[in-house]
């Protein structure tokens, strides 16, 4: 049993990077990317997901051999669509429907792969209804005694209704939340308070929280406490190469963590690996500040690169070379 679990999505990812590099059927997923970056801080990582019977063993074994935990990855007997397709619009924005007009945009012929894809969130927006790719209590482990910290990555609304829960019905881990974009919307004004209230950390992008509270003109210090203000202790929001804001709603203070400047070649899953150097950091310092500055280094490995597993193949020395020099540049506003 890992100290730190990730609990989300096993994808395999189609996608158009923002100077036009097509990469099909690549190794993603949410909860790889959060693992990944946390694996960075910490040997005893692990994954919570569904695959149907179609995953790739080759991608599992991949996994294994990064290090990272893959018994609570529950191979289901059927056949399920994992796959995922976007495109980048700029080097920060990005789509992911209607792929046919993504790939002519750049002429280059759509794959077959993609002739009947749609999206791969349309239905995390459901309040009732369970798919078999939702991630629900009974994929638990049985035993939490070692479990220290647990991160939720974007996921059906009703597995982050009830997984936190349920957890904390077993033990006390440190708990944060990275929502889904489908339910960052108004309609959920009433809903969202019910996931938050006793979280640890909330970390929404900043597209999220600006889409939640539409036109209310909050600027970004007035969203982070309207969110702990719903009942979790921390607000983060991440803010791509402009960093991310945090909010301690305990000590009523907050700061500014800078992106750390790397070579950006594909952002995909930066946000996720935030949260994973995140929920280790936290873990081990107790200090929100020291956790997303760690956050930041996953966050800035994982863009130098392709795929969730790429920042594991940097010398063990460049993680905390990096955390030394972006340490100084922390300002508490």
């Amino acid at each position: 049993m890992s100290k730190y679990l990730f609990i989300g999505g096993m994808r395999e990812d189609y996608f158009i990077t923002h100077d036009g590099q097509v990469h099909l059927g690549v190794l993603g997923g949410n909860a790889v990317f959060a693992a990944a970056g946390a694996r960075l801080w910490s040997e005893s990582v692990g994954i919570i997901s569904r695959v149907g019977s179609n995953y790739p063993d080759v991608w599992l074994k991949k996994i294994e051999r990064n290090g990272i935990e893959t018994q609570g990855i529950h191979i289901l007997p059927q056949h399920l669509d994992t796959r995922t397709f976007y495109a980048y619009l700029s080097e920060e924005k990005r789509v992911d429907t209607n792929p046919a007009s993504h790939f002519l945009r750049i002429n280059h012929p759509l794959p077959k792969f993609l002739l009947d894809y749609h999206s791969s969130t349309e239905d995390q927006d459901d309040r009732r209804n369970f798919t078999p790719l939702t991630i629900r209590a009974e994929d638990l482990p049985a035993n939490l005694d070692r479990l220290q910290a647990v991160h939720m990555a974007p996921a059906h609304f009703v597995t982050h209704a009830v997984l936190p829960q349920s957890i904390k019905e077993r033990g006390n881990p440190f708990i944060i939340l990275d929502p889904s974009a489908r339910y960052m919307v108004p309609d959920f004004h009433d809903d969202l308070p019910l996931l938050l209230h006793g979280l640890d950390a909330f970390l929404p992008s900043h597209d999220e929280a600006q889409s939640f509270f539409n036109k209310m003109n909050y600027d970004i210090w007035e969203m982070a406490e309207a969110f702990t203000a719903m009942g979790c202790r921390f607000a983060i929001i991440k803010n791509g190469a402009r960093g991310q804001y945090i909010w301690d709603n305990d000590s009523k203070r907050r700061w500014h963590i800078p992106a750390y400047p790397a070579r950006m070649i594909d952002v995909t899953g930066a946000g996720d690996s935030f949260c994973g150097g995140f929920l280790v950091g936290f873990d081990l310092t107790h200090d929100p500040v020291e956790a997303a500055l760690r956050g930041s280094v996953s966050a800035s490995m994982t863009i130098e690169g392709i795929g969730p597993l790429y920042p594991l193949e940097a010398l063990p020395e460049l993680a905390e070379a990096r955390l030394s020099v972006l340490r100084p540049a922390v300002r508490e506003i």
